[in-house]
């Protein structure tokens, strides 16, 4: 009696971080914008994917999208790190009223400055809303809208 060979374990995170570790090659070195290209790359490098787990992986690597291109966080997982990245593509910061502050970005940046201000997690901000160019950040007070124009003015370029 031949018996099968066993089932790959889906616990064995190798593959996961092999193919991961490709991702990040893969942005690293060219000007990649659509996720379809990152699954013809991957499967040509021998990488078994599909356009979710291509998804999960730019998700869980912190990838942003800035503008047309992917690009990866400067140094792991550190809040400032992202936000440091991203302030280049910040074109202006602004109260309006005593709760809120408007930041405009370059076009198509918005979601990924909005995604490294959401990450440091800062308790002065009650949440953020963020679209093509333009970011809403809601603040608990007057105060607190102060003290997080001063914070965010500081990532700026000068």
């Amino acid at each position: 009696m031949q018996t099968a060979p066993p089932l790959p374990s889906h616990s064995d995170p190798r593959p996961t971080e092999d193919r991961r570790d490709a991702l990040k090659r893969i942005i690293g070195e060219g000007r990649i914008g659509r996720q379809s290209e990152l699954v013809r790359l991957l499967k040509s490098a021998g990488h078994e994917v599909t356009q979710s787990s291509v998804s999960r992986d730019l998700r869980d690597l912190g990838v942003a999208k800035i503008g047309d291109r992917y690009v990866l966080e400067t140094s792991g997982n550190s809040p400032a790190a992202g936000l440091s990245a991203v302030a280049a593509f910040v074109q202006s910061i602004v109260a309006a009223g005593p709760h809120l502050i408007v930041i405009r970005t370059t076009t198509g940046s918005a979601s990924s400055v909005a995604a490294a201000i959401d990450q440091r997690q800062w308790s002065e901000i009650v949440g953020t809303i963020s679209g093509d160019d333009t970011i809403f950040v809601a603040t608990t007070d007057l105060h607190a809208q102060r003290a997080l124009l001063a914070r965010l003015k500081s990532f700026q370029p000068r």
